[in-house]
């Protein structure tokens, strides 16, 4: 062989093993990252954020990550990883065998609509689309920076809420930061101040002084007009790779996530989540999801892998529920919830032998498990079912509600939705039961969630 022949094909070799040395430590990297930022959660309908104790049921466990744990990866993400043999991960694969108790009382959820009406949109297919809503949006979109002493680095995403520097992210991302400091697409660079959060939502405020000439604060969209099956776009720092951008559709409606553990050990649910496969990994937490008019439909915050990276099941928190408890974060540092007082199971969840041991009628609605004493459904007289029925952790003689305030309510998630996002504490609402064979109107003055 030629002496020229020889050395290129030596250069070659070092060239590959030189590439393939630097793949090898990059996936290491990751793969520890990923790791490292992930803690065991449980995981339902009502997926949780937090670290809490591993799933019960089916054999899978998920795992979600905290927030500042990590050098570039503050994530968003619930990673599920196989315990048994491998079997499709879907939301129902997450759903214990037994009873699904939905505690009452977190995001207060969005209206319930009789119609919902189709956004115009540009037309996807056309060339440029995403290049021009990319180079609007993007602009508004940072990268946050976290320390904290106890919990190390953290990385995630943001973007500006308006005019007056404020950012929104996920509650995960800053919580417990010492230090907080916000890049800007142009590179600049601010440090940042903490102005309000609520665990349950997810949703953190933060605010800088100054930020770039010309970066728009990006508008809300209406999400209670969000479609199954509309163009949407997630923007974010995945892997700490900054002004990502990665589209996909809305995949669901609906969704409820679990958020901080009630005083009965229940966990508060987030509902009026909505679900996307736009892909979303560890890094885009509390970035937006963006509709083709370059609206924020929601902020992007969970996951559901079986490798800690995205598997098509991401989920994002309304904009619905951003106007309604941003504005509160800013003003007050927190959000206060209306409260019920009820444990709860959607006759979705039930099978038609489980509705007939109860008395149920074969329709929608939310039949009450269970009453806190002394809370405004107890004072109200909502009954919980108590009577045997044959069914482990179910009673019969419950109040089946299937409407509040005269919108008719299909499952849990529409009932804590409309409690979100427009009901205060001190409001009385009017909650319409079957009892005894009829309809029963009762009002309930809502207290503030303990």
């Amino acid at each position: 062989m030629p002496l020229v022949a020889i050395m290129a094909l030596a250069v070659a070799s070092l060239a590959c093993g030189a590439v393939a040395t630097q793949v090898t430590e990059i996936e290491t990297r990751v793969a520890g990252t990923v790791a490292a930022r992930n803690q065991p959660i449980e995981f339902t309908e009502q997926a949780n954020i937090l670290p809490t104790q591993p799933l019960p049921e089916p054999d899978v466990e998920i795992i979600e990550p905290t927030a500042a744990t990590v050098q570039d990866n503050a994530v968003a993400e619930v990673a599920v990883e196989a315990i048994a043999e491998p079997t499709p991960i879907t939301i129902a694969d997450a759903v214990p065998e037994e009873p699904l108790i939905e505690s009452e009382v977190a995001i207060e959820p969005t209206a319930v609509q009789a119609e919902v009406v189709q956004q115009a949109q540009p037309d996807p297919l056309a060339s440029n689309v995403f290049v021009d809503l990319y180079n609007r949006v993007n602009p508004s979109v940072v990268s946050i920076y976290v320390f904290s002493n106890s919990q190390g680095e953290g990385q995630g995403t943001g973007w500006l809420y308006d005019a007056e520097g404020r950012i929104v992210t996920n509650q995960h991302v800053v919580n417990g930061a010492d230090y907080i400091e916000v890049t800007f697409s142009d590179g600049t660079k601010q440090p940042a101040q903490f102005l309000g959060a609520d665990e349950t939502a997810d949703l953190a405020v933060i605010q800088v002084n100054t930020y770039p000439a010309g970066t728009q604060a990006l508008p809300l969209a209406n999400s209670d007009q969000i479609q199954v099956g509309e163009r949407v776009v997630a923007i974010g720092n995945p892997f700490g790779l900054a002004g990502t951008m990665t589209t996909g559709i809305v995949s669901g409606l609906g969704r409820t996530l679990s958020g901080r553990v009630s005083p009965e050990g229940g966990r508060f649910s987030a509902p009026d989540i909505i679900q996307t496969d736009a892909a979303i990994n560890p890094g885009n937490s509390g970035g937006p999801l963006i509709n083709l008019n370059g609206e924020v439909v929601g902020v992007n915050k969970a996951i559901v892998s079986e490798t800690g990276v995205n598997s098509g099941i991401g989920f994002s928190i309304s904009a619905n529920t951003v106007r309604r408890i941003v504005p509160s974060l800013i003003t007050n540092g927190t959000f206060q919830y209306s409260y019920l007082g009820i444990s709860s199971r959607s006759s979705s969840d039930m099978t038609l032998p489980e509705m007939e041991a109860l008395g149920l009628p074969n329709r929608r609605g939310v039949y009450v498990v269970a009453v806190v004493p002394g809370s405004p459904s107890d004072v109200a007289g909502i009954r919980a079912g108590t009577e045997p029925s044959g069914i482990q952790g179910l009673g019969r003689g419950g109040d089946f509600i299937i409407a509040i305030d005269g919108l008719e309510i299909k499952d849990f998630s529409e009932l804590i939705s409309y409690l979100v996002n427009n009901a205060d504490v001190g409001q009385t609402v009017m909650l319409r039961v079957l009892r005894d064979g009829g309809e029963v109107d009762l009002p309930v003055t809502l207290g503030a969630r303990p």
